[in-house]
């Protein structure tokens, strides 16, 4: 499975959750901000271990996409912010929908220490096959073919909707990332 398609997949999961209802969109929308602090940095494998406040530890791969790797430090903080929001809309009939798209940004925070900007946003627009109110459920057909079916969290969210409609998805995360000395 191409990482494309897990997101595809992931978006229409989520969209059990909040389905369009009529012409207005649907926004869901998900801030996780943790605050954590370097373990251990393992230069040769480019690794850094990081500890939140809970005891969680875990430890992340970093990639040459991040320059100054070298800068980091044991003990240092690290603040890191995720945003995640998906935006549902259906089609008006006659209309296209906006299609798939991948768009990725990278920021790198000119600052005393490292920080910086990673952000994604996929568009997806799908194809209602069916709509079953009793379970309730959404058939959708993805651009490539593919045919999944979801179930919707509260029927009255897949009111009014109906085979042949188009739903356009925008799904959207970034992370926001900035290290402080170690105090």
């Amino acid at each position: 499975m191409t990482a494309k398609t897990t997101m595809l997949a992931m978006m229409i999961w989520v969209a059990g959750a909040a389905m369009p209802l009529a012409q207005a969109p649907v926004t869901k929308a998900n801030v996780i901000k943790v605050t954590a602090t370097i373990q251990a940095i393992d230069a040769t494998s480019r690794s850094v271990t990081l500890r939140d406040d809970k005891g969680n530890e875990d430890t992340f791969s970093v990639g040459p996409a991040v320059q100054r790797f070298n800068e980091l430090k044991v003990g240092q903080k690290v603040n890191i912010t995720y945003y995640e929001s998906i935006v549902f809309q259906l089609v008006k009939p006659g209309e296209k929908g906006s299609g798939e798209s991948l768009d990725i940004a990278l920021d790198r925070a000119k600052s005393a220490l490292p920080a910086g900007t990673v952000a994604t946003q996929d568009k997806a627009t799908v194809t209602v096959k069916a709509v079953d109110p009793a379970v309730p459920s959404i058939t959708v057909v993805t651009a490539d073919g593919r045919t999944v079916t979801r179930k919707i969290e509260d029927k009255k969210n897949i009111a009014g909707v109906k085979a042949g409609d188009k739903i356009d998805i925008t799904y959207t995360r970034a992370v926001v990332t900035s290290v402080q000395d170690a105090k």
